[in-house]
């Protein structure tokens, strides 16, 4: 009898852990990010708080309607993220078109895995560099950022189209 009311007792836990870990822990900042996500369905971070002092920075390779690259700088608890569809420069002046999206969790940067079909984003994701970053100036318009990482390394700048509804920025690598 004790040993079936355990057992009762250790499945019951089991589901109430299972659930206190898909919780999300909600930023305002974050909802567009939460909306767009069925997190019965994909094992994508449902977010989590920073842990370190260094301010952290990731390229994820998405492969997914087509093969982009995913730019995502720490700033304020989330990940600041653009889209790159043609990849990130690594010579100097080599310009690319990066498409701001929707803030990510912090914990998103250490994501790997396979975005199930029908979800937001469907595809692979796999970390093509991480590091960290230190800010020269960080605008509206303009970010300028120093990356270390294994592949992206020196003076990087993001600068807003401003023709075009705020979204498209440039990225390039600048000279050092």
């Amino acid at each position: 009898m004790v040993d079936q009311l355990t057992k009762v007792r250790f499945t019951n836990l089991n589901k109430i852990i299972f659930q206190l870990e898909k919780i999300q822990i909600k930023q305002p900042n974050l909802d567009p990010y939460f909306s767009k996500r069925d997190f019965n369905k994909t094992k994508e971070p449902t977010g989590s708080k920073k842990n370190g002092k260094d301010t952290i920075f990731v390229v994820q390779e998405h492969q997914s309607r087509r093969l982009h690259y995913d730019l995502r700088l720490e700033k304020e608890g989330v990940l600041k993220s653009w889209a790159v569809p043609k990849g990130i420069p690594i010579e100097p002046n080599k310009k690319r078109l990066a498409v701001e999206v929707e803030d990510h969790p912090f914990e998103y940067s250490k994501f790997e895995g396979n975005i199930p079909e029908g979800q937001y984003g469907a595809g692979t994701v796999k970390i093509w560099d991480k590091g960290i970053y230190k800010v020269k100036e960080w605008r509206n318009d303009l970010i300028e950022f120093f990356p270390k990482g294994k592949k992206m390394n020196g003076k990087y700048v993001l600068v807003r189209l401003k023709k075009d509804k705020q979204k498209n920025w440039l990225l390039f690598k600048g000279r050092d």
